[in-house]
Formats: C-alpha cells, structure tokens, sequence
C-alpha cells in the first residue's frame, strides 16, 4: 500500500498519540469485527454484547469461569461521529414472536461496552475497569484499501479482465455491450459516464447474488453507498483502454479516472485513517458453508478475496513506538461461522478448511509478530444435535427450525415446523474441496430461524445458546481482563 503523504503521517500520529493518552487514563480495547457478505458479522456483534451486559456463564472465557467478571455495561461511544450499533434493536428481533435474524451490516457502526473486573493476581490485584469498543463494519471496504496503490488504469484493466470469465461474462454481458460502444478518449458527457456506471453495479450486485455470492469486486461502497448515493466520487466504471496509450483531457477516462481518484481521497483512506488504523484486536468471520456448497471456483473466490482482505491489515507485536505513533493489531482471530449447521464431529474439518483458505494470512499475521487463530462458531445456535434411526442404524443430524420457503429437495418448509437433517459431511482433507470432493449442492445447509428462549419460573429468559464464542471471547480480549 503507497504510504500517505506527510500531513496523513502526521495527522495518524497525533491520533495516535491522543488514543495511547485516553487508554493510560481508561484501558481501551477496539476490537474490529468484519467479514464478507453473510458471514454474520451482526449476528456475532449483538451475542457477544448479550452475554457481557448479561454475565452469562462463559465456561472457557477466563474472567467469567473464575468469578472475577462483577458486571458489564453499555456506556456512551467516543466516536460521536459514527453510527451507534443498534444493539436493542437486533435482540427485540431475535425475541418472539417474530424470531428473525437481524438486518446485515451495511455500514460502520459502533458501540462501547464498559467490563467491571477483578484483576487476578499481582500488585495491581483489585478492582479495574476495560473499555470494550466494538467496532463493526463491512469486510468489503477492506478490499477499498488496496485501491490506494493503484492506478486507474490497472484497476480498469484487472476488473475487466475478471468480467471476461467464462462464469462471469453473462453477468456482465449488458455492461460490456455499453463500454464497446463507449470511446475511453470522447468528450465525457454526464449520461454516458453514468449509464456506464450503472451497469457496472448492476454487474456487482449480480456477483453478489449469484452462487459466488464470496466473489468482491473492489469499489465495496457501490453496493453501500450510504450519504455518498448518486455521488460522482461514487459515480465511475472501468474502461477499455489502449495499453500505454495516455489519457486525454477532457474525455471520458478522464473523468473516470478524477472520479476514481476522488473514490480513493475522500472515501477510502479517510476509513482507514479514522477507523481501522486504530483497531488493537480483529476477528474475521467466514461463511465457508455457503461457498462449500457452492462449489469449488466459489472456494477459490472466497480464498482470493480473504487474501485480499486480510493482506490489509496492519498487525504485529505493538512495541512503545509503534503503540505511540503507528498501533498495530496484535491478535487477529479468523472464525467459520455457522458451525451449528454441523453436527460437532465436523467442527474440526470446518475449521481445517478455515485454516487453508485463510493459511497465508495466517503466516504474515504471525511473521509480523501478531497472535493469530482459527475456529468454528456459531454466535447464535440456532439448532441442537439429534440422531436419526434409519432402520438398525443411527446417523448423527441436526434439528432446527427452517425458514419458510427453505427447500431440501422436494420439501419446503413452512417456517413453523422443527426439523432434522442430516447436513453431509465434510472432507477428513481439507485440500479436497479443491478438488470436487465435495460436489455442489450435496450438502444441506437450510437457512434456520433463532432459537426460542425458554424463560424460567422467575420470567428470566435463557440467554442465547452458541458454540465456542467464549472461546472467542477469551483469545480477543482475555489477555486484558487477567
């Protein structure tokens, strides 16, 4: 990535600076929670936040099991600027009646949760307080960052070049069609640049709803466009263009190209500035399911975008320069989400197959001296393991209730009826799903409501069942509650 020019350094610096002086008065964690589409970023942000402000029994996150958690609360967010996580909001739609998921994330948003602790043992032993800011945002914008070292036109010519793919070109045939017809070196005029720029989201959005769904395609704000909608900053597209040949003034590439410049200056590095080069922890979350089930060029989409993503990242060892001047992420968790669509003997391939498509993150977090780990979580369990009897054999299934419309070959569910299925199974390798070991569409992972919440005698709710987000919970932010 092109470093920023001397007034980004020194803007970067005196932030950091005011942050490492806020933390020496109030120990701060922020925590970066991100992923690509579906992955369950909310769904994550809003349980955690649950067994916190609850103090829900957490057998693995140390504070908890060992009596030293007195309570948590949600305080006021320091950034007043940022859009407040609608923590409220996301449980009342978990609750019945409606039992529904919460709507995804489509922009940053924030919320600070204050953790009242004993501290465990040696002189500072008594009582302290971590602000927890959770900072939650989409996983495409990181993909934004890698736009900064890059020009127009190598960011034309890559774009394309991915458009033509044999799987891809009927999605984008439309926009094509348009860019043929559209002289890169005529004199720019608004509706032309526009239609052009329309097709080209027509073509994102296509990506995004067809079965390689993981597939992104950089700018991530063009399908989240918030205040900026209608924006020429968010008004451009590739074009063909002549190898080596310039740009003339005044034409159409012109214009994309200034347009595509201003996408960078006034979008891109003001979110990496602002927001996430002042992350201290990070998970990733992963919806390797969907792409299992799509089949093997979905995996390597998945892997390629991961790749991306995380190749953004600024983590490492923090030394007191770097805490001062420059902050890194040091522990980067990358979590399979959606593991309770499994039953538990596959946990562990699931997150095998984390672990290879994520594998050279994985060696440049931990080369750069940052804590890094996988897992398979389920923020919200939204099922329970059973066994199926067939005849004088018993196989391993899940129950749960799918949503309505949800179809396993010939059945459709209603949205009101539990159900057990028997999901498939994963490879003992995991370099088999390369392969097409596991062929597309044999496994069955239905779409399954929230779990109905039992309340107890005293009209208590249970707190929301999950796999392993205490274990999440004590890798992210267990270091600073000792």
């Amino acid at each position: 990535m092109r470093p920023p020019s001397f007034l980004d350094d020194t803007v970067d610096a005196l932030k950091s600076l005011a942050d490492y002086a806020a933390n020496a008065v109030r120990p701060t964690v922020r925590l970066g929670v991100t992923g690509l589409a579906r992955s369950g970023k909310t769904v994550f942000t809003t349980a955690l936040v649950h067994h916190l402000v609850n103090t829900t029994p957490m057998p693995v996150f140390r504070v908890s099991v060992e009596g030293r958690l007195r309570r948590a609360r949600l305080a006021d967010q320091p950034d007043d600027t940022v859009p407040r996580f609608p923590y409220e909001e996301h449980m009342a739609s978990l609750a019945e009646p409606g039992r529904r998921w919460p709507e995804s994330t489509r922009r940053i948003a924030e919320l600070r949760v204050e953790i009242d602790y004993e501290r465990a043992a040696g002189w500072r032993r008594g009582p302290a307080t971590l602000a927890l800011d959770i900072v939650d945002y989409p996983g495409e914008w990181l993909l934004d960052l890698a736009l900064i070292e890059t020009s127009y036109s190598e960011w034309s010519r890559d774009t394309l070049a991915g458009s033509h793919k044999p799987d891809r070109a009927p999605l984008a045939a439309a926009w094509h069609a348009h860019l043929a017809a559209l002289g890169a070196n005529e004199p720019a005029e608004e509706p032309a640049i526009a239609r052009a720029s329309e097709l080209f989201k027509q073509y994102l959005a296509a990506l995004r709803a067809g079965p390689e769904a993981v597939a992104t395609t950089p700018p991530g704000r063009f399908l989240m466009p918030g205040d900026l909608d209608g924006s020429p900053a968010l008004t451009f597209s590739p074009l063909v263009l002549a190898p080596d040949a310039p740009i003339v003034p005044g034409s159409v590439a012109a214009q994309m190209e200034r347009r595509f410049e201003a996408y960078k200056a006034q979008v891109v590095r003001p979110f990496f500035r602002e927001h996430f080069a002042r992350l201290d922890r990070q998970i990733v979350l992963v919806d390797v399911l969907s792409a299992l089930d799509a089949g093997p060029a979905a995996l390597a989409e998945l892997e390629t975008a991961l790749d991306r993503v995380l190749a953004a990242f600024r983590a490492g060892r923090n030394t007191l320069a770097s805490s001062l001047f420059a902050p890194r992420i040091d522990k980067v968790l990358f979590a399979a989400t959606k593991a309770d669509h499994l039953h538990r003997r596959d946990h562990a391939r699931l997150e095998a197959i984390l672990r290879l498509l994520v594998e050279r993150a994985l060696r440049r977090t931990k080369g750069a001296g940052a804590a890094a780990e996988t897992m398979a979580l389920a923020s919200v369990r939204a099922t329970r393991e059973v066994g199926v009897r067939d005849g004088a054999q018993t196989f391993a299934a899940i129950a749960g209730t799918p949503e309505a419309g949800e179809r396993i070959g010939n059945q459709c569910f209603d949205g009101d009826s539990e159900a057990a299925i028997f999901p498939g199974e994963l490879p003992d390798d995991p370099q088999a799903i390369f392969s097409g070991a596991v062929e597309a569409g044999s496994l069955r992972f239905p779409r399954f409501r929230p779990p109905r919440r039992i309340a107890d005698a005293g009209g208590r709710l249970a707190a929301l069942p999950h796999i392993r987000l205490d274990r999440a919970l004590e890798f992210l932010i267990g270091d600073r509650l000792a």
